[in-house]
C-alpha cells in the first residue's frame, strides 16, 4: 500500500476533491509529518515523488495559489472526526501573530475546547497587526453558527483583549453564553450602582482565593456578573459572565486550551512561523493543511494512551500530550517501519474514518 494513496481515498470520503490537488494535499500531510516545519523547501524535500525537487516545490507552491478550499467543511471534518457533531461545545477566542520581513501575520482563530486543547475550526486572516474589531470577531463565530447552530455553543471564553460594550452587548442579544476575562482598569459599579474600578471589588482578597460576586454589575452599558481571583503571584483575575456560575474562574481556564494549540502549530510541532508565505488567502490554506495534520496526530495519541498510557509525572501531568505522543509514533512509523509495518500504518489511517454523513467541499 501507499503511504498516500490509501489517504486520498480516506479524505475524499469526507471531501469532494479534485484528485490530483488531493494528492499534492496528502503527500504534503505526509511530508509535514515526516520534517515537522512548514517550509515550503523542506516539504518540497519530504514530497514523496519521482518528479524533481524544483517540480515538486513549484507544486506545491500552485496548491497554495490556486486550490479553493470550503473552510466550512474542514470545521464540519474537525467536528465529526472527534465525535462532537451532537456535543454542545465551548468555544475558545484568540489571536496569534508574528512578523515575516515586512509583512504581518495575524490570525484570529476559533478553537473546540477539548481534553486539554483546542480543536482549530475557523480562521481569519486580519489585515493588520492589532488586535481584532467586534465585526470580525462576530463574522467568526457567525459561520460557526451558520455551519453547527448557536444551540452547540456550550459557551465562549475569551482574554482581555475581547472586550468592550459592542462585543459583550452582542453576545447578551444573540444569547451566547460567555466567559471573558476583565482588564484591571475596567470601571464597573458597586452593590449601590456607583461606578468603581473593578479592583476594588477584590482588593481583600487574599491569594488562592475566589470571590463570586451575587448581583448583576455595570459594565460599560451591559449588565453582567463578576467573579475575581488573586493569583498567588498577587495578580488579580477577572471575568465577566451572561450568568451566575459556580465555579466561573475555572471554567475560564479552559481558554488556555487554545495557547496550547499555537504551541503545537508553531515550535512543538510543525513550526508555523517558519512560513514563507504572506498572503492571507495562501495562509488560510496552509491552516487547512495544519489543521488536519494536528488532528490525525492527537487521534493517534489519544488511541496511542488506551494501548499504552502516558507516563505520568510526580507532579500529575502526563509527560507528553495525546498531540506529541501521536506525532512522535507516527512519525517513527513513517521515517524507520513503513516498509515493515504497513499494518501499522493502515491502523493510524484507520482512526481518519468516521461513519456520519459530511458535507462535501470543493477542491
Amino acid at each position: 500500500m501507499n503511504t498516500t494513496s490509501e489517504l486520498m481515498n480516506i479524505l475524499n470520503a469526507s471531501f469532494h476533491w479534485n484528485k490530483s490537488r488531493m494528492a499534492c494535499f496528502a503527500h504534503m500531510v505526509v511530508a509535514l509529518i515526516k520534517v515537522r516545519t512548514v517550509n515550503l523547501v523542506e516539504l518540497a524535500c519530504a514530497f514523496c515523488s519521482t518528479a524533481k525537487r524544483e517540480s515538486r516545490y513549484k507544486r506545491i507552491r500552485r496548491f497554495f495559489r490556486q486550490a479553493p478550499i470550503e473552510l466550512s467543511s474542514i470545521a464540519l471534518w474537525v467536528i465529526n472526526l472527534f465525535g462532537l457533531l451532537n456535543t454542545p461545545v465551548y468555544l475558545s477566542l484568540d489571536r496569534t501573530n508574528w512578523r515575516w520581513g515586512k509583512s504581518d501575520i495575524n490570525i484570529l482563530m476559533l478553537s473546540v475546547v477539548y481534553k486539554g486543547i483546542g480543536l482549530p475550526v475557523f480562521w481569519r486572516l486580519l489585515p493588520k497587526f492589532g488586535n481584532s474589531h467586534t465585526r470580525e470577531r462576530i463574522e467568526l463565530i457567525n459561520r460557526f453558527i451558520e455551519r453547527f447552530g448557536k444551540s452547540r455553543i456550550a459557551g465562549l471564553l475569551a482574554d482581555r483583549e475581547f472586550v468592550g460594550n459592542d462585543w459583550v452587548g452582542w453576545l447578551l442579544k444573540e444569547k451566547i453564553p460567555f466567559c471573558i476575562r476583565l482588564k484591571s482598569n475596567t470601571i464597573t459599579t458597586n452593590s449601590r450602582g456607583l461606578e468603581i474600578d473593578i479592583e476594588a471589588l477584590f482588593y481583600d482578597l487574599p491569594p488562592g482565593e475566589q470571590r463570586l460576586l451575587q448581583g448583576k454589575r455595570k459594565l460599560w452599558r451591559q449588565e453582567v456578573y463578576l467573579s475575581g481571583l488573586r493569583l498567588l503571584n498577587g495578580e488579580l483575575l477577572m471575568v465577566a459572565t451572561d450568568k451566575l456560575l459556580e465555579e466561573p474562574i475555572s471554567l475560564y481556564g479552559k481558554r488556555w486550551q487554545i495557547e496550547t494549540l499555537f504551541g503545537c502549530l508553531k515550535s512543538k510541532g510543525f513550526g508555523f512561523e517558519e512560513t514563507h508565505l504572506t498572503k492571507p488567502e495562501r495562509i488560510e490554506k496552509l491552516i487547512v493543511l495544519l489543521t488536519m495534520t494536528f488532528c490525525w496526530a492527537h487521534r493517534i495519541g489519544e488511541w496511542r494512551h488506551e494501548e499504552k498510557a502516558i507516563v505520568i509525572k510526580k507532579h500529575g501531568r502526563k509527560l507528553q500530550s495525546y498531540f506529541r505522543y501521536g506525532l512522535d509514533y507516527l512519525r517513527d512509523i513513517l521515517l524507520n517501519e513503513i516498509h515493515q509495518t504497513m499494518d501499522k500504518f493502515s491502523k493510524l489511517l484507520n482512526l481518519l474514518r468516521f461513519n456520519m454523513k459530511l458535507g462535501r467541499g470543493t477542491l
